[in-house]
């Protein structure tokens, strides 16, 4: 096995075990993922920033705690990258803004700070849509992220550089946010998984905002153990957040290997399965019915507050996000691109009663109404977005963002923790994408799914790229 390319690609649990059985060091890891960045990041423009000494020296000082029977956990000594809205203390935390691109905060987030405390070593910042606020990553600031399958292609945004690097192998786990499909967009267009927690399951302290009342922070990792690994290291109620709560942080791999036999999984009716590409729909179907034929259950439920939800959602990011930007828009105006300038438009335009309105209805939705369809069920399935990732160049001559989030922010609204993982290769040699939905508070049933369709389906090839 070669550090820079079969290492490079293993899991988080495989490096993991090389690194703790002494097989490989965490400075051999980190030094073969610095070359391999240094190789193909020119092509992906995934990093923003490479932080290559900080991260040599986390990584002799893993090393040697390790040596020293000081092993802080699986997480210990293993390499792993940050979206750039993130705070990193000393480290430039753009946003992929203007407005911030020389901001070297003086603390970090506490999702930094706890990946930090598992023994982490982080390699750099993640590069992303502007603010956070669009699709493609096609950065007016910092030049387009590029798709590891096909590097013409976006990657998905917001968090597109999390799910470049982490399919490119360029990282073993990435950190990115979610507030309408932020990082399942990224995980589907680039074959990879993500995992958003339950809103308010992990910190937003230090997190510059898009929408306060819908981010939710979690990771992209190449396989479902992996997501649980990282998810149970950020987790957790902080008094710097007002939003995340005080429930208990389960270990999510006690009973994820249950496999197939016995999940009971509902489909919607309504809407999700609407407008899809053929062949997304071709390849989300074969998964669930490759479920179905090894003991799953599969049956069709009513969806009635799709519309709703998704309507509500629209209002409430865009009044966030020009209270958000207030202070520097539009006095600031020369300073953002104009497509998030005219999205700002909108938000400052919005009436107040439409906001009030849609806070309502996400009240409702996380206070029980959104769980309700998956009464007798364990999780529902969804494709997770309609069609494979378009080209640079095409959503430049016509957006269809409004295509692509056509079901995502439904879930960051209803505040349910949802798992996205592909579920094949389409005609073109792009990667699908199914997302598996629980209740509130139950990580633990999308972990299971996901885990038993990885079962089913087999290893997930890396993209043409690497």
């Amino acid at each position: 096995m070669t550090t820079t390319d079969d290492l490079a690609q293993a899991s988080v649990e495989d490096v993991a075990g090389l690194i703790a059985s002494k097989q490989v060091s965490p400075v051999e890891v980190t030094q073969g993922m610095l070359e391999r960045i240094e190789r193909l990041n020119p092509t992906l423009n995934a990093y923003l920033t490479v932080t290559a000494d900080a991260a040599l020296d986390e990584a002799r000082l893993a090393g040697d705690e390790i040596a020293a029977g000081r092993r802080r956990g699986v997480l210990h000594g293993v390499p792993v990258a940050i979206k750039d809205l993130f705070a990193t203390k000393g480290v430039r935390t753009t946003a992929g803004s203007r407005i911030l691109e020389d901001w070297r905060p003086h603390e970090d987030a506490t999702v930094v700070t706890r990946l930090r405390d598992a023994g982490a070593v982080s390699l750099g910042k993640l590069g992303m849509h502007e603010w956070a606020y669009g699709v493609s990553s096609d950065n007016a600031h910092f030049g387009p992220v590029r798709n590891p399958w096909d590097t013409e292609r976006i990657p998905g945004g917001s968090s597109g550089g999390s799910g470049a690097a982490t399919a490119a192998g360029l990282a073993y786990a990435t950190l990115g946010s979610d507030t309408g499909g932020s990082i399942r967009i990224p995980a589907a267009f680039c074959g990879c998984v993500r995992l958003m927690p339950t809103y308010g399951r992990a910190s937003l302290h230090g997190a510059i905002p898009l929408s306060w009342t819908l981010d939710h922070a979690g990771p992209l990792t190449r396989t479902v153990r992996d997501a649980a690994i990282v998810l149970q290291a950020i987790s957790g109620a902080d008094a710097g957040d007002p939003n995340s709560e005080d429930r208990e942080v389960p270990n999510w791999l006690d009973g994820v290997e249950r496999g197939p036999r016995g999940l009971r999984i509902g489909v919607p009716a309504q809407h999700f399965w609407e407008n899809l590409d053929p062949e997304v729909e071709r390849l989300c179907r074969a998964a669930l019915a490759a479920l179905e034929a090894a003991g799953a259950s599969v049956r069709e439920v009513p969806y009635p507050h799709a519309a709703a939800y998704a309507g509500a959602v629209t209002a409430v990011m865009f009044g966030d996000a020009a209270a958000y930007h207030a202070p520097n828009f539009p006095s600031r105006r020369d300073e953002y691109s104009p497509q998030v300038a005219a999205l700002l438009d909108l938000g400052t335009q919005l009436p107040a009663v439409a906001y009030i309105d849609a806070l309502r209805t996400l009240h409702r939705a996380r206070s029980g109404e959104a769980d309700a369809p998956l009464d007798g069920l364990d999780v529902l399935a969804v494709p997770t977005v309609p069609m494979p990732a378009p080209t640079i160049a095409g959503m430049r001559e016509h957006d269809i963002t409004l295509d692509i989030v056509m079901s995502t922010p439904i879930f960051d609204l209803t505040g349910q923790p949802v798992l996205a993982l592909p579920c094949g290769i389409s005609a073109e040699n792009l990667p699908a994408s199914i997302s598996f939905i629980g209740r509130r508070w139950d990580e633990a049933a999308v972990l299971w799914a996901g885990r038993a369709y990885e079962q089913v389906r087999g290893t997930f090839p890396a993209p043409p790229l690497t």
